[in-house]
């Protein structure tokens, strides 16, 4: 078992405890408020001066599946040759060796989603993970956690370079489209064979399988957009289907802001610390997470890892406060708000009992610029930040 003590403890409830416990038991929180006993031979760590609280998730970045060391050896993030290819499965292409988890656990980030490039249409199903851990098989929260796809330039810019199919946007929404109506059809054949009107051979598909959990509901579609049209498509064949919805990036989203609150669809939202790379961002501003948020809209933050340095995660989210978000929300941003965005707020988030013991220690307020994370806890283990 493990003490915490002393400590400022920020549990993203609602909840602070100025001099605040918490109780470890294995994985998970046992207990968490003031005036706790500390059981005997339970390990100490007197946070006194310090900030305690739950472990930062990026909830979209590409670590372990693009690595920054190894350039074509360590890249398995879009699989190039087929625009459509709903069945790569993250999990598949993850290294728990990649520097860049070092790099989240030194940000305070314990938790990430991870998975393919925007460069397909249908790019696979991505998932979310620990940072620490040996095998990634271990280190998984829940795999799948979404289907990547995206519009707008990248698929574009990859297929249209082969004279292939996309090489507008209007071929792009095409043949999400068409991938979709297969699977229906697909979903209506497991059907007839079910009830024994068709014969008894049935010839799995994996695409397919895939696209039908996408349109049973359940897991989401994680689509990249930037420009605001794009978002509108997203959405408008998101309705079309009655998919579950997330937007990532959302860089123009504060020019249909209303849109999306209406629709209560939630935002991941970044990265910041990236020039005018591509047209598509020649609108872009820090401002834009201050706005959704004004309009209602749930937001997550995002590194992109590699193109952010995950250990920026709280830093993007202090750009995000200076341009007018609220502080508290941009906590929750990080936290309880990314872990609902997921849905893993059963598991991380807050800190409460029950839930994952993820658990970060501050010298200072989470987006001051001289803060350090000085502990990480991740489900129950303390990491040495020096190796790890």
């Amino acid at each position: 078992m493990l003490a915490i003590i002393n400590g400022r403890v920020i549990t993203m409830t609602g909840k602070e405890y100025e001099k605040g416990t918490i109780l470890t038991d294995g994985q998970k929180i046992a207990k968490v408020g003031s005036n706790i006993s500390i059981p005997e031979g339970a390990e100490v760590i007197d946070a006194a001066g310090k900030i305690v609280m739950p472990g930062l998730i990026d909830a979209h970045c590409h670590v372990g599946i693009l690595e920054e060391v190894y350039r074509q050896e360590g890249n398995d993030v879009n699989e190039s040759t087929e625009p459509v290819t709903p069945h790569l499965r993250a999990i598949d292409g993850i290294n728990p060796e990649d520097l860049g988890f070092q790099d989240a656990l030194e940000g305070g980030v314990t938790t990430v989603v991870t998975g393919p490039g925007s460069g397909n249409v249908i790019g696979g199903e991505n998932l979310a993970m620990k940072t620490f851990g040996r095998v990634v098989d271990e280190m998984v929260i829940k795999n799948p956690i979404g289907l990547k796809v995206a519009f707008g330039e990248n698929p574009k810019r990859v297929y249209g370079s082969q004279s292939k199919m996309p090489m507008t946007r209007m071929a792009t929404a095409a043949l999400f489209r068409e991938a979709l109506v297969k699977a229906e059809n697909y979903m209506a054949k497991m059907e007839r064979q079910r009830q024994k009107t068709e014969e008894a051979f049935f010839e799995r598909d994996l695409k397919m399988e895939v696209l039908c959990k996408v349109l049973k509901r359940e897991i989401p579609i994680r689509a990249h957009a930037h420009r605001a049209d794009d978002i509108m498509t997203a959405i408008r064949i998101a309705e079309e289907f009655n998919l579950k919805i997330i937007i990532e990036h959302c860089t123009e989203g504060y020019k249909v802001a209303d849109q999306l609150a209406k629709r209560g669809i939630p935002a991941v939202v970044g990265p910041f610390l990236t020039n005018r790379s591509k047209v598509e961002l020649k609108d872009r501003t820090l401002a834009n997470p201050y706005f959704l948020a004004k309009a209602g809209v749930k937001i997550a933050f995002m590194t992109d890892h590699p193109v952010i340095p995950i250990n920026y995660l709280a830093l993007s989210a202090a750009l995000a406060v200076r341009e007018g978000l609220d502080e508290q929300e941009a906590m929750k941003a990080l936290t309880v708000n990314a872990a609902q965005i997921l849905g893993l707020q059963d598991r991380i988030g807050t800190l409460e009992p029950g839930k994952d013991a993820d658990i970060i220690i501050l010298n200072g307020p989470l987006f001051e610029l001289k803060t350090r994370v000085e502990k990480v806890i991740v489900a129950g283990k303390i990491i040495n930040l020096d190796s790890k």
